[in-house]
């Protein structure tokens, strides 16, 4: 059995997207950004920040030291 909770709230949240936030989003929107400013983003001068070899890396994303073979074999 489903709890009350776990059907009211999605129905709501999905009414106030549909219906509610496209006519209060812009009558709250121009005091949310005088409360909470944008901070402007540094950029970097380092281009190749990010940037990593993909051939040095496992699936993980981890850069490989060792073999990159995986064995079926039991070692004893």
């Amino acid at each position: 059995m489903v709890c009350i909770p776990c059907i009211v709230i999605p129905v709501l949240l999905w009414v106030y997207k549909k219906f509610l936030e496209p006519y209060i989003y812009p009558l709250v929107a121009p005091i949310v950004s005088r409360i909470w400013p944008r901070k402007t983003i540094q950029e970097s001068s380092d281009q190749n920040k990010g940037q990593g070899d993909c051939k040095a890396a496992n699936m993980n994303g981890l850069p490989t030291t060792g073999p990159t073979e995986i064995s079926d074999k039991k070692k004893d």
